[in-house]
């Protein structure tokens, strides 16, 4: 009796689960286009501003790393 009562939540919860998760799977909207343009133009602004700063940190960073593989070469 317990277990026909069970089933009887348990499948349609099953069921309505499954519509679910296939519904969130096919929906696709634009937003997420707009985000990443947004998100890449915050990128380019903090490249521009900060160009000078990360130029010389590369740089230096591989100039070490040449160091280090030239050293140990030979």
């Amino acid at each position: 009796m317990i277990m026909n009562t069970v089933l009887k939540v348990y499948v349609p919860a099953q069921a309505f689960l499954i519509h679910q998760a296939k519904l969130f799977a096919k929906r696709t909207e634009g937003a997420s286009g707009i985000e990443y343009a947004l998100i890449a133009g915050m990128v380019a602004v903090a490249l521009v501003a900060f160009v000078p700063t990360i130029s010389t940190a590369v740089g230096a960073i591989f100039t070490k790393i040449q160091t280090a593989v030239t050293s140990s070469a030979a």
